[in-house]
């Protein structure tokens, strides 16, 4: 793969709005028909800064055009993309402005995988193993204009409780107004 054809075709990725990839999905585009043919490809396009390696096995082209607030959530749906994850703990607490410190380069989410954290460029990503069932994850949580989905006040709360994080950040007045919105 030379590196014009390669950025075509990340350019062509772009305009469809994926900047974020895992490995296999970039073997598959970049059409090489050795592994290691491929593999130096890949190696020329994150060295020359084309592609960042965000984590293992996940890249991100951070010349695109569709490139969003929300890289370090879309590296971690790519590192984990078998398993439900939503933003919880103290990531979701920030955005309901329900604690008194907002997390600036770190994600806080519950998992069904493995628990880790992820050191990427973009930030730090948290994931917390839950048992919960899916199902019930799913009511538990809701769509925004997030990629991943946003846990509920209450469902952010018994996270944090259930995980044993502590609860002194939380503001008591700042939570009330919040279960009171609609």
């Amino acid at each position: 793969m030379n590196q014009r054809q390669a950025i075509r075709v990340l350019r062509a990725l772009d305009d469809a709005g994926r900047y974020v990839f895992r490995r296999q999905h970039l073997r598959t585009c970049f059409h090489e028909d050795s592994e290691k043919t491929f593999a130096a490809g890949l190696a020329r396009l994150v060295d020359t800064g084309v592609l960042t390696r965000a984590g293992r096995a996940v890249y991100v082209h951070d010349a695109a055009k569709s490139r969003d607030g929300y890289t370090i959530e879309r590296i971690a749906i790519a590192l984990r993309p078998a398993e439900l994850s939503y933003i919880s703990l103290e990531s979701a607490l920030a955005e309901y402005g329900v604690i008194s410190q907002i997390p600036i380069d770190r994600i806080t989410l519950m998992t069904t995988g493995r628990e880790g954290e992820i050191r990427t460029p973009y930030g730090t990503i948290e994931f917390v193993h839950t048992k919960r069932d899916p199902a019930d994850l799913r009511q538990a949580t809701l769509s925004s204009d997030h990629p991943l989905r946003m846990a509920k006040i209450d469902t952010a709360i018994r996270d944090l409780r259930r995980v044993g994080r502590n609860l002194h950040l939380i503001d008591p007045e700042a939570l009330q107004e919040a279960l009171a919105k609609p």
